[in-house]
């Protein structure tokens, strides 16, 4: 492989929980004349998989507890928002003003559990914001990535793997970058130990997450704001030898993470 082409399916329409993502996709590839093909990847916002699954939380139905308003006074957030991210949340990871890290109940490690409002259409009651609405991240996010490629595969005949992309900080770094959260039909991570370098040199400890560079390589396309490009196809990569595997195999365990 030389080179590969990445392109937005245009003009895909707001999602509501309940709707067919893979008929929507289906369906606006097919507007734009193009169709999925033998080896193609999707990549797709959380946020979409998320509102599709009615992951969503009004704020005006939750109450907090005494944790989640004594974190919130640390941190600076809303005591109901505090009590949404440690209802999707294992543990606490990092708490200090502004910032609230938590491994999620999925087992990611990020920001608020993945809990924001950014891109969910606020309700209205008589002009006037009716309940803050927040997104959850899937409840299986592997597990949504297997139903979609599986439905495609139903409506169109073509089984494309596909990607579950989310924004994420880095601990040592500034700035979000798209890392996957949940993958069907390929492997997550290539183990290169074995092979060799340019000078015969056997690769002991090698391996690339392919996954996490095809998340970011679509989210360039996608954007970050207002862009409404939340589905990616990535076309000519060609998948290393390795069997599929889920995304929560990209997780390292805890008692190898030397920073927890």
């Amino acid at each position: 492989m030389s080179s590969l082409t990445l392109f937005p399916i245009r003009d895909f329409p707001l999602i509501q929980p309940g709707d067919d993502l893979a008929a929507l996709i289906a369906q606006g590839l097919a507007a734009q004349g193009d169709a999925l093909q033998p080896g193609d990847i999707l990549v797709l916002a959380q946020k979409i998989v998320s509102k599709a699954e009615g992951r969503l939380v009004r704020l005006d139905t939750v109450t907090p507890s005494p944790q989640a308003q004594e974190l919130a006074a640390l941190v600076g957030k809303e005591p109901r928002h505090v009590q949404v991210i440690l209802d999707d949340s294992r543990a606490i990871v990092r708490a200090r003003r502004g910032l609230l890290v938590v491994e999620q109940r999925a087992g990611w490690v990020c920001a608020n559990a993945g809990v924001d409002r950014s891109n969910i259409a606020q309700e209205q009651a008589d002009g006037e914001p009716h309940g803050e609405t927040l997104a959850l991240l899937p409840e299986d996010a592997d597990a949504s990535a297997a139903r979609l490629r599986a439905r495609l595969a139903e409506l169109t005949g073509v089984a494309p793997a596909v990607i579950i992309n989310d924004s994420h900080g880095r601990a040592w770094r500034i700035g979000t970058v798209g890392v996957c959260i949940g993958c069907a039909g390929l492997p997550p991570v290539w183990n290169q130990r074995g092979l060799r370098d340019l000078f015969g040199y056997e690769l002991m400890s090698s391996e690339e997450c392919i996954a996490d560079e095809l998340a970011a390589a679509a989210s360039l396309i996608m954007g970050q704001s207002n862009e409404g490009r939340p589905v990616v196809v990535v076309r000519g990569y060609r998948l290393p030898p390795a069997p599929p595997a889920p995304a929560v195999t990209i997780q390292r365990a805890a008692a190898m993470d030397a920073f927890r």
